[in-house]
């Protein structure tokens, strides 16, 4: 399912999930004269959904009024048919990692962690250090928090909302400050909840990590829904924006000029950086039929065929454009 547009004038309801676990409708949110929120309609279900956007695009707040921590002024959050900010027991099945600190000092990762377990009632004495393991934290898991670096403390904060076993997770940029093998680390383990069944959405301005870990995207502008759906789906959505396609041959100026008769191309550039032709066309399919019989007639070898705005990044500059 994919939309491109905003506010509540999607069509057929596209940014709705099939198994929704997460139901935001008609939402807005403002704070004095700032709309943070503006008739937001979408949904998440079981799996990794991402949640992008630019700074000011509403994305904590989203977070913050599913998880019940903000009202909404118009429209209704339901998590699994409830109101997160009027039912109690909406946060025994759901937990909010935020991006911003809300540790307390002095504690240590171990503490941390078995106070959240005790705050939920968990009856399993071995869950703290079980939801430790699962985020590589239990070798330090005796050290304070507050010494912590940016990325353990994050790892910390998961571990916490790991531990109360929830069905709904919310992670607000949870990769920040992580090295490269622990954003691998997460990315797995959010891979695993999600492939789970349990509703795991994470906000992320790394849009290649969640290119990984999503097989869902929603992306959010000025408070609004600006595209929801799969990111080749959305892309194809796209169709009266060009797309460009790199090709390599080992004949490119012979195939640059037979490319040019063909009416699914806009226009052909030489990319001396690529060693390649850079193709510019809004018919992306016939494009790919045409391709390689052309080339198969002219008797020119394809190197490499490769789209060069297929890609979450791409697709978020041009949402942004």
């Amino acid at each position: 399912m994919t939309a491109i547009g905003g506010g509540s004038g999607i069509v057929n309801d596209p940014a709705f999930a099939d198994d929704a676990t997460v139901e935001v409708a008609d939402v807005s949110v403002w704070f004095g004269p700032k709309v943070a929120l503006s008739e937001l309609s979408c949904s998440f279900g079981p799996g990794v959904t991402g949640l992008l956007g630019p700074n000011g695009a509403g994305k904590t707040t989203l977070m913050r009024a599913m998880t019940g921590l903000v009202g909404v002024n118009q429209g209704t959050v339901r998590i699994e048919g409830r109101d997160p900010r009027r039912d109690r027991q909406v946060h025994g099945r759901m937990a909010l990692v935020p991006e911003d600190e809300a540790v307390p000092a002095g504690l240590t990762a171990r503490q941390l962690v078995r106070y959240t377990a005790d705050l939920f009632g968990v009856t399993d004495p071995e869950a703290p250090d079980k939801a430790l393991h699962s985020v590589a934290m239990l070798d330090v898991a005796d050290r304070r928090v507050d010494g912590f670096s940016k990325g353990m403390r994050q790892r910390t904060k998961v571990a916490a909302a790991l531990v109360t076993d929830p069905q709904v997770l919310v992670l607000d940029e949870p990769l920040n400050g992580a090295d490269p093998v622990q954003r691998l680390h997460l990315i797995d383990l959010f891979k695993q909840l999600g492939a789970s069944g349990r509703t795991v959405i994470v906000s992320s301005h790394v849009l290649n990590e969640v290119e990984r870990m999503a097989e869902r995207v929603i992306v959010l502008m000025h408070g609004r829904l600006a595209a929801a759906g799969g990111r080749h789906a959305i892309r194809d959505a796209m169709d009266d924006r060009p797309r460009h396609v790199l090709v390599r041959s080992d004949d490119g100026r012979r195939l640059a000029a037979a490319l040019i008769a063909l009416q699914s191309v806009a226009g052909v550039t030489f990319d001396s950086s690529r060693d390649g032709l850079v193709i510019q066309t809004v018919q992306a399919r016939e494009l790919a039929i045409a391709l390689p019989r052309l080339a198969r007639d002219a008797s020119i070898r394809l190197l490499e065929v490769r789209a060069l705005d297929d890609s979450l990044e791409s697709l978020f500059r041009e949402l942004v454009r």
